[in-house]
This record gives structure tokens, sequence and C-alpha cells, in this order.
């Protein structure tokens, strides 16, 4: 009897999806982005690059408009200040004050680090590709203290360049993404963004404090934590171009 209990308790909490629930894989994920940006959002926030012998933090200011527009300018520490990233739509650019350039990032440089980071170039320039390139599928879903919590398994369409095999998402009801793993062609695990705070901000609640780790080296790791958000705001016309990325008004 106590192991009938428990069955029904698992299959309860875990279970495999109809069809009809299959199909709504593509709006969770879409729900997911466009609760993390907004419609537009500006965010201050800290990056700390970790290693066994030494740690690296940063402060940035980001701004984002829809799904494929842009801003990140580098605040602190001093040295780094003024280095920006700019994202429009497909075209990735970087601007160093040291030097005074813009640089376009070619396609074959998207897998390299961002700042020096665990993220990569193409980490940050993705904007909305991963909803339209995959093929998107239920894997199941989780109830963690109380909160529906689905499991979706990304695979790339056949023409699409894309690097990985396959992602895999955890997210949560309230659009909360709580794990984003990325496997290579051969189906082994690479790297994974995991949530590690959870708090309300800007009106909404959203992943705080999330970390970027690679399974061979789990003692090397990247997080970034929010500390202030505002959505829907309003930005001026030439924010996110190469002009504005490289002479700052904000």
């Amino acid at each position: 009897m106590k192991k009938l209990c428990l069955l029904i308790l698992v299959l309860g909490i875990f279970r495999p999806v109809s069809g009809a629930e299959e199909r709504d894989a593509q709006t969770i994920i879409r729900d997911a982005i466009d609760h993390w940006r907004g419609l537009s959002s500006y965010t201050e926030m800290t990056m700390v690059i970790h290693r066994p012998d030494w740690e690296r933090s940063m402060t940035m200011r980001a701004w984002t408009k829809g799904q494929d527009q842009s801003l990140v300018r580098i605040v602190e520490p001093r040295k780094d200040r003024g280095n920006g990233t700019l994202i429009d739509h497909n075209n990735m650019w970087l601007y160093s004050p040291k030097i005074n350039r813009v640089i376009k990032v070619p396609s074959s440089m998207m897998g390299q680090s961002w700042m020096g980071s665990d993220f990569s170039n193409k980490d940050i320039a993705r904007t909305d590709e991963i909803v339209n390139e995959y093929e998107h599928s239920i894997l199941g879903v989780e109830i963690i203290d109380g909160v529906t919590v689905y499991e979706i398994e990304s695979v790339p369409l056949e023409d699409a360049a894309i690097v990985w095999g396959k992602e895999v998402l955890r997210i949560r009801a309230d659009h909360v993404i709580l794990r984003h793993s990325f496997f290579d062609q051969d189906g082994e695990l690479v790297k994974v963004l995991e949530t590690v705070e959870i708090a309300e901000m800007g009106g909404r609640i959203i992943a705080k404090r999330q970390r970027m780790s690679k399974v061979d080296r789990p003692q090397e790791w990247t997080e970034i934590s929010v500390i202030f958000v505002a959505y829907e705001v309003e930005f001026h016309d030439n924010l996110f171009t190469q002009f504005s990325l490289r002479n700052p008004r904000d």
C-alpha cells in the first residue's frame, strides 16, 4: 500500500504531457523571453567572473527594446568603463574607449568569450533565435514549492545554423527560467545557465541572480546579478546605434 501511494505521488508531481500540451512548448519559451525583457527595459547589474585563483567583478547598465535590440555598457571598474556591446537584430558590435573603435563581431567569433566571462558572444546576442529556429517539446511537468515547472527540449531545425545539438530548459509557470542546459551534437552536456535567486523586481518575478558554468570546468563560473530593473521604458530614437555605443549620453 505504501509503495502504491508513493507511485501515485510521483506520477502526480512529474507526469508526461499530452499532444495538446506539447503544442504550447514554443509559447512557453516565447512568454519567458518576453517576461524577462518586456517591450523595453533598463537594467543595472553586476557580473562576477570566478576562477580558482582569482575573481573579477564588473558593474553594467543594459537597455533592451523588443527582441532584437540591446545595449550593454560597463560602468565599473574604472579601467573598463565605457566598454560596450551593441546588438541590432543579427548584428553585434563591440566598443573599446582605449582604442576608440567600434568593431563588428564576425560570425566566426560569436562562440568566443564575452568580456572574459563564461558567456559567449552568441549567448549575449541570440535574441529570440531559440523560439524560431528550434523544434520544441515538453518532456514533463513538475511541481516545485507549489509552482508548476515545465521541462522543454529544444532541437535545432535541420536548416538552422546552430552549434548546439539540443537545449533543455526548465521554466516556471510564472515565466522564470530555472535552468538552461546546452548539449553538443553528440548529446553531451556542455554548459548550464542556472537561476540561483528569484525575486520580485520591476513589478514582476524574475531571475535576480544567474550562474553560467561549463561541465568540464566546474570550479569556473560567471554570475550576473540584477541590482535594479525597470520595464516598458521610453528611450531616445538613436540609443541602439553605433554612434550611441561610442558616445554615451546616459
